[in-house]
């Protein structure tokens, strides 16, 4: 029995959406997994980098290709706690990741919804991966933000 399940990968990926949400980020948190094995972790830091562009999946996709040296990620999965949006499925599509596994879909900001063809044409899709405990993390860090101080 294999241990390292989509499951498995997703939790990492949500400690770190909760470490972005610590530090006041968007709770977004990715993992970039290659033959069962995490080379890259990340979550939102726009708020911290004062950077639009600094997205979890923009930030694990550059770690993943540093550690690799080589810009093209075809045997990894990206496992990632919301949809990408468009800008971050551009670079999923350019970086030619095998396999991209989300939790909770983006109605307002998804790439489907805006670029469904962004990816490249060789990537897979896995959606709704622990998709009740990514969106309420997302749920729960808006509702927590509009309370009244």
């Amino acid at each position: 029995m294999n241990p390292f399940t989509d499951d498995y990968f997703m939790k990492q990926a949500l400690a770190e959406a909760r470490m972005a949400a610590e530090e006041g980020e968007i709770p977004v948190g990715a993992i970039v997994a290659c033959r069962d094995q995490i080379i890259a972790r990340a979550h939102n830091q726009t708020e911290r980098l004062n950077d639009p562009t600094a997205h979890a999946e923009m930030l694990a996709i550059t770690a993943a290709t540093n550690l690799l040296g080589a810009k093209y990620l075809t045997d990894c999965t990206l496992y990632v706690t919301l949809e990408p949006c468009v800008m971050c499925a551009g670079a999923i599509g350019w970086s030619q990741i095998s396999m991209l596994t989300y939790g909770a879909s983006d109605e307002k900001r998804g790439f489907q919804r805006y670029a469904p063809h962004a990816l490249h044409p060789k990537t897979a899709v896995k959606k709704g991966v622990m998709e009740e405990a990514c969106a309420d993390l997302m749920k729960n860090f808006f509702r927590d933000k509009r309370k009244p101080l």
